[in-house]
């Protein structure tokens, strides 16, 4: 038989790989885009509303990309799932998206949204790497 491979080049950086007290690998990274909503459920937002963090206290993309990186690359982190408050009130979501996907191809990258802007945006994301969405309901 045929191996695929011919050469086995090690990493020049060894995976250190992030466990929980199990001792299971966490491989997955949820990133809160955004503390802002267009809606204000029960669940999430309380009677009394919230303080929405001041613009500059907000990760930029070049930071989220940043630490997402340094996550992938030495952590082992194989799945992204951004969420809020609602992701795609955060201007440029779709350049972000397309910003964590150029990390790696092979990235999962996920989004929990409450749908209400997708019809608008559904396609880029799609277009810029993302590969799942989960729709969250106030019932």
């Amino acid at each position: 038989m045929h191996a695929p491979y011919t050469k086995f080049v090690p990493s020049p950086r060894p995976v250190l790989h992030l466990r929980d007290t199990f001792g299971r690998i966490a491989d997955d990274l949820r990133i809160s885009v955004t503390d802002r909503c267009n809606f204000r459920c029960v669940y999430c937002m309380p009677a009394a509303g919230l303080p929405w963090l001041a613009r500059d206290e907000v990760l930029s993309f070049e930071e989220i990309v940043r630490v997402t990186r340094v996550l992938v690359d030495d952590c082992g982190v194989r799945t992204i799932r951004l969420t809020g408050g609602e992701p795609l009130v955060r201007r440029g979501i779709e350049e972000l998206t397309a910003m964590i996907a150029a990390i790696d191809a092979s990235l999962d990258i996920a989004m929990t949204t409450n749908g209400i802007l997708l019809e608008e945006k559904a396609q880029a994301l799609k277009s810029a790497g993302l590969k799942r969405l989960n729709v969250s309901l106030d019932t």
